[in-house]
């Protein structure tokens, strides 16, 4: 049973945890806090099997009055409550990549120090401090980036110690400790450099404290992300120290991509609410966590017959984005599963990917997940106003890793625990608003692999933005250690395309560039224009033909097309990337296909011409010319039909 745990800490303990996850091929673990002050509450939400990435992060209270950043950052006192909601400030918006059943996490990419050194940081809600690996780490894995090297960058200093803080041996600096189960730790020192959010933020980089790692063992060792990005309450809070700076509004907002579609977009301070959002109330009294008021919980328009105390046990209803799947109280799992089975008509339950885990699934549903709703219902979440909330079976549904066309339930029993936790899962393809400042979290479902281009071009939501659908429909399936065969991706440019077709192969080699690949990779499938307007389609395929691309190098050219490192002069106009796709089988070019047919079509004709020869040579050395006699009325044996 993998299990988080919160704890509060005395004003002279600075100790912080930090998020875990635990991938489907790795044991479970316990995060615990190494802590002066004994009292601890445990959240327990149970495997959902060891064949998937799950993910439980904790969210980290700060003590009251503490005056943690005031002493790290030498700013008098926060100025949270003392901002007017009116003022217009800047916010940082930011890519997300990954897909949240594939790593168990998403990530975005942070920039610290002078000059800026990149890193890709799994994005948390459940977690209060921000934090990379060092280039002085004793013992750190090898991650997507290189480490933080502080001597190189010219604005770093180091936090010394003081009295809000746990110092070194030597009691110069701040440190921060870790410790997990099964031997997994992190700890390191704490840093205040320059912060980066990209070029598509209109935030300016910012001064902020951060965790630099000396040590890390164990799933922190293994992971592919460089770190943590911390964006839970409290005062070392990524979030909390832009905020007490008064550079943004006490708001941010996460939207993460559909199921197979990785992207999404991360706002840091306030955005325009597009209109329809459902807003819950977000009690910050009620529980560190963000917790939401949740009453009911309908299966197909019906109420499930649960008293509405149930999703109000220990912490409440929990929604931490940090953590993979959702779980219910016992009576409420229990109620929702017969209630979606009661439903189901033409599937057959199965046995889930992980024989050590009772997974609840089913087959016949088909691999097309825009069909989902033809088979599964929808599920309804009811909030403290009567607001309802729709799900789609993607928001609680995850593909059977080795049945093709086969799903399981992502919501699951929380043990005997009544806290009702819901992870990214619920979230999928809807654009969940956190404004702390008003004490209220808003929900939208939209599209959110592409609700990145459309923030990058207007700046905000609008409220005539529907969900849409892939042009190409669902791609793929991408697992880690799985190999891609294409990478396809639409460009759409304001530029007529008579006045782009000359320059398709300049073009060809930018994209290159861009994506770190070689020319030869990039291929032109398919265009098409109206009025001003160009769309193309380009595939990026394997050096070699034939050949796959590593599921690393797929995920390295996916995340430059979604950051937009596709940099084109201004003869093409403004361009725009709505979406990416993965082929599982090699791509190859038209003259490619073509000679592949033409093999195929000769080797046939010639094992054809050779099969007619034998067959006609057998004929002439036969009796009578080759010519078979049977006297009329001869019996002939019955011949038995095969079953196809």
């Amino acid at each position: 049973m993998a299990r988080f745990a919160w704890a509060l800490s005395s004003s002279t303990t600075a100790t912080m945890i930090l998020s875990i996850f635990v991938l489907f091929t790795w044991p479970s673990s316990f995060v615990s806090a190494v802590i002066d002050d004994p009292s601890t509450i445990i959240l327990y939400p149970p495997h959902a099997g060891s064949n998937r990435h799950t993910m439980f992060l904790p969210l980290f209270p700060s003590p009251p009055n503490s005056s943690r950043i005031t002493s790290f950052s030498g700013g008098g006192k926060s100025r949270r409550h003392l901002q007017k909601s009116d003022t217009r400030r800047p916010n940082a918006r930011m890519a997300l990549h990954d897909d949240l059943l594939l790593h168990g996490y998403y990530t975005t990419r942070l920039w610290i120090g002078s000059p800026p050194q990149k890193f890709a940081l799994i994005v948390d809600t459940g977690s209060t401090v921000t934090y990379v690996p060092c280039s002085n780490c004793e013992q750190c894995g090898k991650h997507q980036d290189p480490k933080f090297d502080p001597d190189s960058s010219s604005t770093y200093h180091p936090v010394k110690c003081n009295i809000d803080c746990t110092c070194d041996a030597d009691r110069i600096q701040c440190i921060y400790e870790r410790q997990y189960a099964e031997m997994s730790t992190s700890s390191g020192v704490l840093g205040e450099d320059i912060i980066s959010f990209g070029n598509q933020s209109e935030l300016s980089p910012q001064r902020a404290i951060f965790g630099c790692e000396t040590v890390e063992t164990g799933d922190l060792y293994s992971q592919h992300a460089d770190g943590i990005m911390g964006l839970g309450r409290g005062d070392l809070s990524l979030v909390d120290q832009l905020v007490d700076r008064g550079v943004i509004s006490d708001s941010f907002s996460l939207c993460y991509g559909g199921m197979d579609v990785g992207g999404g977009a991360m706002v840091l301070g306030s955005i325009s609410p597009p209109s329809g959002m459902i807003y819950a109330y977000s009690d910050p009294v009620r529980s560190p966590y963000y917790n939401i008021e949740l009453k009911e919980l309908h299966v197909a328009g019906k109420r499930l017959p649960l008293n509405p105390s149930i999703f109000d046990g220990k912490h409440g209803t929990v929604l931490d984005s940090g953590t993979t799947y959702a779980y219910l109280p016992e009576a409420a799992f229990i109620a929702f599963k017969e209630a979606v089975m009661r439903e189901l008509h033409n599937v057959k339950r199965i046995r889930g990917p992980d024989p050590s885990y009772n997974d609840v699934c089913f087959s016949g549903a088909g691999s097309d997940a825009s069909q989902l709703l033809k088979t599964f219902p929808k599920v309804e979440m009811v909030f403290g106003k009567g607001h309802k909330l729709t799900l789609s079976p993607e928001n609680y549904l995850f593909r059977h890793s080795r049945v093709r066309g086969a799903y399981c339930l992502g919501i699951f029993q929380n043990g005997k625990d009544p806290t009702t936790l819901l992870g990214g899962i619920i979230v999928r393809n809807t654009f969940v608003m956190y404004d702390r400042e008003h004490d209220k979290i808003g929900f939208w479902k939209t599209n959110c692999s592409d609700l990145w281009a459309r923030l990058h071009n207007s700046g905000a939501p609008s409220s005539d933005m529907s969900p849409s659908s892939s042009p190409m429909g669902t791609p793929g399936h991408i697992s880690p250690g799985s190999k891609v065969g294409s990478i396809i991706f639409y460009m759409s440019l304001n530029i007529r395309y008579s006045k782009l077709e000359p320059y398709i192969k300049e073009l060809t080699e930018l994209i290159a560039i861009g994506l770190h690949v070689n020319i030869s990779q990039v291929y032109l499938l398919d265009f098409t224009w109206e009025g001003n307007e160009s769309l193309t389609i380009w595939s990026i395929t394997p050096p070699k033909p034939d050949e796959y691309m590593s599921y690393t190098t797929a995920s390295n050219i996916i995340a430059r097309i979604a950051e937009g490192e596709i940099k084109l002069p201004k003869r093409f106009g403004k361009y725009r990337i709505s979406n990416w796709f993965i082929e599982s089988d090699p791509n190859r070019t038209l003259w490619q296909n073509y000679m592949v047919v033409m093999v195929t079509f000769i080797v046939v004709l010639i094992f054809g011409v050779v099969s007619f020869l034998g067959w006609w040579f057998w004929r002439q050395r036969r009796p009578g010319g080759g010519i078979l006699y049977k006297p009329v009325g001869s019996a002939v044996s019955e011949q038995e039909l095969q079953p196809l």
